[in-house]
């Protein structure tokens, strides 16, 4: 599908998910198509029609900067071989199962950090929407994740609209020369494209969604 509004997603959901006491949500898509932005309006959306919902990040299972530079991965952060898959496999895995609380990092992108548990996920939500760039990744092992989503969104706006959105955002925090080309063409776009061309299963594909007006 190429576009929706924010309350027909909502709407979809909720029909689609009806009498389950836990449903979790996947958004995935490539880097700046909006998943972050999304997990969140929808989330309040669905607690503001009297669900309890909450949002869980991938991006909270970056290594640490330490480790990437002893593994020479430091300039790649952000590709699938820089994450603690298998911690988010289990996280996401203990999430389902609705036991427990479960606390969950947080990535701070200003600090290039993920803070540990930096949110909880109670046995109380009824959704958990997941997000993240290789949620529906169809290698590498990510494969494991798209069984435990009861429900999967892949947000695909088109390459050029992304490229923009990224070179937006590491203008923002300061990024400019070689730095900043190496960031968008040596490392942002190839995972671009790599979601876009790898990502499956997914039971909706959005490629225009407005966010800043369900805001």
């Amino acid at each position: 599908m190429a576009d929706m509004q924010l309350d027909e997603l909502c709407d979809l959901i909720l029909k689609t998910e009806e009498g389950k006491s836990r449903s979790l949500i996947a958004v995935a898509g490539p880097p700046g198509a909006g998943k972050s932005t999304l997990a969140d309006i929808l989330a309040s959306k669905l607690s503001g029609r009297g669900e309890t919902a909450e949002v869980l990040p991938m991006d909270g299972f970056h290594m640490d900067n330490g480790i990437l530079e002893e593994r020479g991965l430091l300039a790649r952060k952000g590709a699938p071989n820089t994450f603690d898959l298998r911690g988010f496999i289990d996280v996401v895995q203990a999430v389902k199962a609705a036991k427990d609380e479960v606390l969950v990092p947080v990535f701070d992108r200003s600090r290039e950090l993920a803070i540990a548990a930096a949110r909880v996920v109670s046995p109380r939500h009824r959704f958990i929407v997941i997000e993240g760039n290789y949620l529906l990744l169809g290698e590498g092992g990510w494969e494991r994740l798209a069984p435990l989503f009861d429900y999967r969104i892949l947000l695909a706006p088109p390459i050029e609209e992304l490229q923009r959105r990224l070179e937006a955002r590491w203008t923002f925090y300061g990024l400019s020369g070689q730095a900043f080309e190496d960031k968008i063409h040596g490392n942002d776009m190839p995972n671009v494209r790599l979601v876009l061309e790898k990502s499956k299963g997914a039971d909706l594909v959005l490629e225009r969604l407005d966010l800043e007006a369900a805001r």
